[in-house]
């Protein structure tokens, strides 16, 4: 399992700059619940994040940019599946590939330690996150009616990760 990647986000963004992804470690939390607070509406509590580092199936990173945590994500691998709880970036940070870096951790990782598939759930209104999950292989599968705290459907996305 990897600890620590460094990777480029692509270099047609003209604010491309160098992403470290590392371990989430409890000093996160506030930079992690402020992006977790401006990108959802039902937003996760601080126990959640603790509790999911002492999850044997968890996996948090954390995603930086000069030094500052601007994204992350939790994912479940459990058997052959992962299943991505959590990921975001920080508005200040979208659009320049920050999430397609986090979500390619993820898939590489799954691939690595032999999964077969990823899921997740995302409003059906987010639509910039769908087209970011269909450029990387996922499908909706189901709707999940009234999902969410206000009502929203969510849609259950797959990607199959064999070969």
């Amino acid at each position: 399992m990897l600890t620590s990647t460094r990777a480029e986000v692509p270099a047609t963004t003209p604010s491309a700059l160098e992403v470290t992804l590392r371990p989430f470690v409890a000093s996160d939390l506030p930079a992690v619940l402020e992006i977790e607070q401006v990108s959802f509406p039902s937003p996760w509590k601080p126990e959640f994040f603790l509790n999911e580092l002492r999850n044997p199936y968890a996996r948090l990173m954390v995603a930086e940019r000069a030094s500052r945590v601007v994204g992350y994500f939790c994912r479940w691998l459990v058997a052959d599946e992962v299943h991505i709880l959590d990921i975001a970036v920080h508005p200040d940070h979208r659009c320049c590939g920050i999430g397609k870096v986090l979500l390619k951790e993820i898939l590489d990782e799954a691939r690595g330690c032999g999964a077969c598939s990823a899921s997740l759930e995302v409003r059906v209104s987010n639509l910039p996150a769908i087209a970011l999950y269909h450029s990387l292989g996922f499908s909706p599968v189901s709707t999940r009616r009234r999902y969410y705290e206000n009502g929203e459907d969510a849609l259950l996305m797959v990607c199959s990760l064999s070969d």
